[in-house]
């Protein structure tokens, strides 16, 4: 069970570019890694725009963004061009890492990403875990408890 403090669990994926990224890449950074089900639908749309809508929010807290689905790279480029995404979108198409992180759902052959999110700190290490997401509200859910646990971080 993954629990908060403890290290996040490792990936190597690809992006929509097909360049690979790695947690170990966001060393040192705050990071917020979401799942999501599947590129073009209109939870997942409403989540990546408001993140994109808060990408300056997100700058300013010195906070990185990675999406995670099981949809291919080719479905991420497409998805990312369409509505103008500048953060990072990872295919996992096995559903390995969205099985590391508990987000993977499986019904026969069909798999794909829960819609849970993790805010990383910059030790790698898990600092909030979302299971229950609200597309619409997510993003300032996000950026308020950043600000709560950086603040909390610096003081550590």
């Amino acid at each position: 069970m993954l629990t908060i403090n403890q290290p996040a669990p490792h990936f190597s994926l690809y992006d929509a570019h097909e360049v690979l990224h790695k947690l170990d890449d966001y060393k040192n950074h705050w990071l917020v890694v979401y799942f999501y089900p599947k590129d073009n639908t209109p939870g997942c749309t409403t989540e990546a725009c408001s993140l994109q809508d808060d990408s300056a929010k997100f700058a300013a807290l010195h906070t990185q963004i990675i999406g995670i689905s099981t949809d291919s790279s080719k479905s991420h480029l497409n998805f990312s061009q369409k509505q103008r995404l500048t953060f990072t979108l990872l295919a996992d198409p096995k559903g390995e890492v969205s099985k590391a992180y508990e987000a993977l759902f499986k019904l026969g052959p069909l798999k794909f990403s829960k819609r849970h999110s993790f805010i990383i700190d910059p030790n790698g290490k898990v600092a909030k875990i979302y299971r229950s997401v609200s597309p619409s509200i997510h993003s300032q859910e996000l950026i308020n408890d950043l600000q709560q646990l950086q603040a909390e971080f610096k003081n550590e």
